[in-house]
């Protein structure tokens, strides 16, 4: 059986406030299975390479202070139709404008504050969860 993968976050906001399991739980109830995860608290020189493709744009050094300023869970997670799948659950960048039941529209305070992260492609899932897993096994 072929399979599908994407790659997630759970950012600095939501793991302080505490809704890591509650995002969890209904990540998996959406019929994801995680097959890796972690938690890290990344320097900002880490974040900075993580999002190395926004060097450029000037929400660049806020993005990486954000992401640096607490713990972050990645996961690396498995189900048909994955990346856009994920993305429906996850919700709108803006919480505002997320549908009801979302991830954001749930547990995200702003666009900056939005809780989780999802990946947009499969391409990206790769180099993204490479990021956090390279050379280990994900069951």
């Amino acid at each position: 059986m072929t399979t599908n993968r994407t790659y997630t976050m759970i950012k600095p906001d939501a793991v302080a406030e505490g809704h890591t399991g509650a995002i969890i739980k209904l990540i998996e109830e959406a019929g994801f299975r995680v097959v890796a995860i972690k938690k890290v608290h990344l320097t900002p020189a880490q974040a900075g390479q993580f999002y190395a493709v926004h060097q450029e744009r000037p929400f660049y050094n806020d993005l990486c202070k954000y992401m640096s300023s607490g713990p972050i869970v990645p996961m690396i997670l498995e189900k048909d139709n994955a990346v856009a799948d994920f993305r429906t659950l996850i919700g709108a960048t803006n919480p505002a404008q997320a549908a009801e039941g979302t991830i954001r529209k749930l547990f995200a305070k702003s666009i900056e504050s939005n809780a989780i992260h999802g990946s947009d492609s499969d391409e990206n899932a790769k180099i993204e969860g490479d990021f956090f897993f390279a050379g280990i096994e994900q069951f």
